[in-house]
C-alpha cells in the first residue's frame, strides 16, 4: 500500500489545481476563500515537497514549467477520478438528499428563509446547502444542483433560467442623512461605492442610467453578503439586488434613493445541472419547487426598465 506520507498535502494540491486552472494566484485565492499569500505558501510547500518548480513567475503573470504541465495533468485526472467515484457511490443509494451549490448571499437572503416550507412539503427529501463563491463542478458530482449568478453561458452544463434579477442603488438612512442628497445618478459619485468581486450589477445599472463610475471612490469586497453589511453600516452605497434586499427595504434598514430599477440578461440566477447524466427524481422535485417559488414572487416596481 502506498504510504500517505508520500503524498503532498491536500490543501497544497487544491491550491495547485486552482492556480493551474485559473493561471492566477489572486483568482485561485478568491475561489478557495483564502488569501493570495496563503495560495503562494501552499505552492511553495508543494514545490519543496517535489523538489522542483511548478510555475514560472513573470512580470505579467505566471506560466507552467514543463514539470508543472505534467503534474497538473496528473492532479486534474486524480481529482476527476475522486469526483466520479464519489458521485457513483452516492448514487448507489436511493437519493433523498439534494446537494445545492450556491452563492452565500443567495443562500442567506433568498433560499434559507424558504427551507422551512420545503421541509413541510417534502420531509422525505433533505436539501444540503454548500454556500461558496467556488463554482462547483456538477458534471463531476461535486453537487447535484448549482445556482449561479450571471448570464448563463457556462460550458459543459445545462443552464436553466431561475430568476431575473433587478438592481438599484441602496444605502443606509444614516448615511444619506449626513451626506449629500442623491437626486440623480451622478450624485452617487459623492459616496464610496461598495462593489463585490465581480461588479456586474454596477456595470449594468450604470450603463442604463448613463453613469460613468470609472473615477468613483470604491470599496472592493469579495462577497455580496459583506457588501450588504457594509451598506447597512453606512460605509457606502451598494447596488441592491431586489430579490435579496426586499426585506431590508421594507424594514427601512436600507433605502432606495433613486427610482431607476434595471434588469439585464447578464444578471440572472440560473439552475445548473449536469449535461451528461440525468438529474435524480429528488433533484427534479427541488427544481420544480424553486421554480414555483420564483413564480410566486411579486413583480418588479412599475418604474423599472429592462
Amino acid at each position: 500500500m502506498r504510504s500517505s506520507s508520500a503524498l503532498p498535502s491536500l490543501p497544497a494540491l487544491r491550491a495547485f489545481e486552482a492556480v493551474g486552472r485559473l493561471m492566477s494566484f489572486r483568482r485561485a485565492g478568491e475561489e478557495l476563500l483564502i488569501t493570495q499569500s496563503a495560495v503562494s505558501h501552499h505552492i511553495a510547500v508543494l514545490e519543496r515537497a517535489l523538489g522542483l518548480r511548478l510555475f514560472l513567475r513573470k512580470s505579467r503573470g505566471i506560466a507552467f514549467t514543463p514539470e508543472g504541465v505534467r503534474y497538473f495533468s496528473a492532479i486534474n485526472e486524480g481529482f476527476a477520478t475522486i469526483a466520479r467515484g464519489t458521485a457513483e457511490l452516492r448514487g448507489t443509494a436511493a437519493q433523498t438528499r439534494v446537494r445545492i451549490s450556491l452563492l452565500p448571499s443567495f443562500a442567506a437572503n433568498w433560499l434559507v428563509p424558504r427551507l422551512a416550507l420545503w421541509r413541510e412539503m417534502r420531509p422525505d427529501i433533505e436539501i444540503d446547502l454548500d454556500p461558496s463563491l467556488h463554482a462547483a463542478d456538477v458534471e463531476a458530482g461535486e453537487a447535484d444542483l448549482a445556482i449561479r449568478y450571471g448570464n448563463g453561458a457556462w460550458a459543459g452544463v445545462e443552464s436553466r433560467l431561475l430568476l431575473h434579477e433587478w438592481v438599484t442603488p441602496v444605502a443606509s438612512p444614516a448615511l444619506l442623512a449626513r451626506c449629500q442628497d442623491i437626486n440623480m445618478p451622478s450624485d452617487l459619485l459623492a459616496y464610496p461605492l461598495l462593489l463585490n468581486a465581480r461588479p456586474s450589477d454596477w456595470e449594468v445599472w450604470a450603463r442604463e442610467a448613463g453613469l460613468d463610475f470609472g473615477g468613483s471612490r470604491r470599496i472592493q469586497l469579495m462577497d455580496y453578503n459583506i457588501v450588504l453589511q457594509a451598506a447597512i453600516g453606512g460605509q457606502g452605497v451598494a447596488m441592491g439586488r431586489l430579490s435579496l434586499v426586499a426585506d431590508l427595504l421594507r424594514a427601512g434598514t436600507l433605502v432606495q434613493p433613486l427610482p431607476q430599477t434595471v434588469s439585464s440578461p447578464d444578471i440572472c440566477y440560473w439552475l445548473i445541472t449536469p449535461r451528461k447524466r440525468p438529474s435524480s427524481p429528488a433533484t427534479r422535485a427541488v427544481i420544480e419547487w424553486l421554480t414555483s417559488e420564483v413564480a410566486a414572487m411579486s413583480a418588479p416596481a412599475p418604474n423599472s426598465r429592462v
